[in-house]
Parts: C-alpha cells; sequence; structure tokens
C-alpha cells in the first residue's frame, strides 16, 4: 500500500484527564465507573452511539452465567450492572443470574444513568485513530469524531476495545488466532424477530442445537438457505412478540480488516434474514407471521488480538482450577470456542484434543485470573481488560464472555487510578491493596 503524508496542522491536546479508558462494552463500562469511584477524572471513549456493546448494540440474547452454579462468581460492578438489566424485564426474576435475557434499550439508559452518577465524561461516534508513544509509556491517543482529530493525554490507560486496538496501534506485542494460520472464531450477527406467537415460542421445540431436533437443523440442510450452514440458535424472548436470537456463523471474519468486517455484516443481515424465512416454514406455529425487526449494528466478534501480557493464563491453569497471588476475578465458564473448520491437521487436532482432558467445572469450582494477564509486556501505563487479556488461545474461549469482562473492567479500571494518583507505573502497585479494594466494593476472590 502506497504510503501518504498528511499535511495536517497540530491538532489541539486535551490533557486534563487521569485515566481514558478505549471502548465502551462491559469491560470498558466497568473500567471506567472503576477508575471514576477512586477519584480520577476519567474519560470513555466509544464508538458507537451507546455503551454496553455486545450486551446492547450487539443484540446478544442473554448474559452468560453470572454463578458458578452455587453462587454469584461475577461480583461488585458486574452484579449490579445484572441486576439493573434485570429490571427491564417483567418476566425474569430479579434475581435471575444465570443465561438471563437482554433488553438492549432499557441496558441502555441504565449505562447512561451510571456513567452520569459516576462523573465520567463519554464520547460516542468517536474512534480511536492512532497512539503516539514514548520508550514504554504511551504518551497519547488520537481520537477521530464530528470535531475531527483531537489529542488526548492522560497519565494511565485501560485497552478495552475488545481488539486491543490501543496495544496494537501502539506497537505492542499481540497473538491472534491459532499458530497454525490465524484461524479465528466465527463471528455472529444478532436480530431480532418481531410479531412472533409468544405461546407457540414457550411450547414448541427448544432451538438450541443441543436439541437434535431443533427446527435449526432442517433449515441447515434445506437447500432454500445456502448461508445457514450450522444450527447453531440461541434465542430468548425479549418482550411482547418479540424474541432475540443469536444464531448464524459467518467464517473467516477478522475484525481488524475493515474489508473482512464490512463484507461480514451484509452476509450476517442475508443469514438473518434466511434463518427467519427458515423458522416460518420449521416452526409456523411461533414464527409464520414473524418480522425482522433489526440486526445488530455492532457484529458478534468472539476473537481477534490477544495480548502478550506478563502472564499468560493456560489450559493448564483453567484444568487446575488455579488460584494465585495476584488474581482479580474468578472465572467458571466452559471452554467455548466456535470452530470454523475441523481441526483436521494432525498438528492442529492434538492440540485441540487438550480440551478433551479438561473435566466440566462442577457447581462451586472456577478459577482465578491474575493481574498480571491484564498488563502489556511491552507498557508501563497501559492495562487490557475483557476477550483481548493475555490467555492461551483454547482458554480465550472461555475469558471472553461478559459477566467475567464485566468484572476484569472492574479491576483494569481500579487499578490505572491506583496507578494515576500514585504517579506509578501499572505493575509496580500494590496488588494486595488493588485486591483489598476490590474486595471492599464486593468482588468475590
Amino acid at each position: 500500500m502506497q504510503r501518504y503524508t498528511l499535511r495536517q496542522p497540530d491538532i489541539p491536546l486535551n490533557d486534563t484527564y487521569d485515566v481514558i479508558v478505549a471502548g465502551g462494552g462491559p469491560a470498558g463500562v466497568t473500567a471506567a465507573l472503576s477508575a471514576a469511584r477512586e477519584g480520577t477524572k476519567t474519560l470513555l471513549v466509544e464508538g458507537t452511539s451507546a455503551l454496553g456493546g455486545m450486551s446492547t448494540t450487539g443484540l446478544v440474547t442473554s448474559w452468560c452465567p453470572f454463578s458458578d452454579r452455587e453462587k454469584v462468581i461475577y461480583r461488585g460492578l458486574a452484579e449490579k450492572i445484572l441486576k439493573l438489566s434485570n429490571q427491564g424485564l417483567p418476566h425474569v426474576k430479579p434475581d435471575a443470574t444465570d443465561w438471563v435475557a437482554i433488553n438492549p434499550e432499557h441496558l441502555k439508559v441504565v449505562y447512561d444513568d451510571l456513567m452520569a452518577e459516576a462523573g465520567v465524561d463519554v464520547l460516542f461516534n468517536t474512534m480511536l485513530s492512532k497512539v503516539e508513544t514514548d520508550g514504554r509509556r504511551v504518551d497519547a491517543v488520537i481520537l477521530s469524531n464530528k470535531a475531527g482529530l483531537t489529542a488526548y493525554r492522560a497519565k494511565t490507560y485501560v485497552d478495552t476495545t475488545g481488539d486491543a486496538d490501543l496495544i496494537a496501534f501502539a506497537g505492542g506485542s499481540f497473538m491472534k488466532g491459532d499458530d497454525w494460520d490465524g484461524e479465528m472464531q466465527s463471528a455472529t450477527h444478532c436480530f431480532v424477530l418481531s410479531n412472533v406467537d409468544d405461546y407457540g415460542f414457550d411450547n414448541g421445540p427448544w432451538l438450541n442445537k443441543a436439541n437434535k431436533q431443533s427446527p435449526g437443523y432442517d433449515i441447515m440442510k434445506s437447500s432454500k438457505y445456502p448461508l445457514v450452514e450450522d444450527p447453531h440458535i440461541c434465542a430468548k424472548l425479549l418482550g411482547p412478540g418479540t424474541v432475540g436470537f443469536n444464531a448464524g456463523h459467518i467464517k473467516g471474519v477478522d475484525n481488524t480488516d475493515p474489508v473482512s468486517n464490512s463484507k461480514a455484516y451484509a452476509t450476517g443481515r442475508k443469514i438473518a434474514a434466511q434463518i427467519r424465512d427458515g423458522l416460518k416454514e420449521y416452526f409456523p406455529k411461533a414464527f409464520g407471521n414473524a418480522f425482522l425487526a433489526t440486526t445488530a449494528t455492532l457484529m458478534g466478534i468472539r476473537e481477534s488480538r490477544r495480548i502478550v501480557g506478563d502472564y499468560m493464563l493456560t489450559v493448564e491453569d483453567y484444568a487446575e482450577r488455579r488460584t494465585f497471588d495476584d488474581e482479580i476475578c474468578r472465572n467458571s465458564y466452559f471452554l467455548d470456542i466456535h470452530h470454523p473448520k475441523d481441526a483436521e491437521d494432525p498438528e492442529r487436532k492434538a492440540y485441540y484434543d487438550r480440551m478433551k482432558l479438561v473435566r466440566h467445572y462442577s457447581k462451586g469450582e472456577s478459577h482465578g485470573i491474575p493481574y498480571r494477564c491484564l498488563v502489556p509486556a511491552d507498557f508501563e501505563n497501559v492495562l487490557v481488560a475483557g476477550r483481548s487479556i493475555s490467555v492461551e488461545r483454547i482458554v480465550q474461549g472461555s475469558v471472553r464472555v461478559m459477566p467475567v469482562a464485566l468484572a476484569m473492567g472492574e479491576a483494569a479500571g481500579m487499578a490505572a487510578a491506583i496507578a494515576s494518583k500514585e504517579k506509578k507505573s501499572v505493575r509496580a502497585i500494590d496488588v494486595d491493596h488493588l485486591r483489598n479494594r476490590l474486595k471492599e466494593e464486593g468482588a468475590y476472590l
């Protein structure tokens, strides 16, 4: 690609913030709230027009479990957000914790109100475009929005972009996909159907692929719906006659490649329409008159970059339910990898066969996530939270989901605030103090 030299005069600089959080998904929301709670002036930067990422604009139908099937383990701000989210669903019990449906419009306002109460400044429709570094420190981030380009400087930064954009743009080390050809998990473009017959839906076949009688198998096998290549359908009743869908897979999507990402949206919209039509044919009692109300404005990306951190969480750590002296949260979600293709290569197959050696977690079991997994190896004033932390690829299939992202975000934001106030490197803060503060705020360690 040819290079173009910008004839750009000096751009304005805002250096009034202590902590800047890049990315307003679940991890970014709690990171910003946590940093502000510690008394730092905090800016949250979000590329879309609402906070919440996959829990709102991504239209994910439900939260993954907040419990280890005995007790809630994603506590603190995570549990608070779950309870506030449940208030937007009259048909859901207020204390429900596992696979609870999400009302995205209600949750958007919840996030807005939390930010206002905490005093967090939020910039919507604002993209992280460039990162300026000074040795092992990020000096400033260049943001792009309707004001043009603006430089923002803080003492510490939290990368919750989901794709480790801040780290990558700063020249930091990262991994992406598997070790053979960079294979990444398939994406899903979620959507909502309205004019659904509630009674037919509630009393008809379970649509999940675990049910071998699901209409999803009929849709997949029919030549009428060629883009539906598998029976993956997760569906939740969101409101009267309204059902949310996390359904269908789109292979080969690289969210760090704008061309790949753009093509995925075009494909995803067609998949949503084909699944609607297939349900009309094979599940008419519920979906005979269904209307495709909307597709998500955010692609359901499961995997892209993972940082190289001070520690990489391994399959063995997960299998042995390890506890760490510097753990900042616990996790109990299963190893959920949406493979775009079979592991036909012997070496690749041997690697993924390690998953079979991991005994499924029993009630009450979980593993710790060390603070070191949030600390990029290359920088002193940046932390990362969400699906792009430093983990082995198989384990990323577990730590990528929203409840643990909420918990990680709270820890990252608090640590960033501590480092900012104490004028220290993020790896030089007192982790015992961090852990004690997290416990004071209700975290489960």
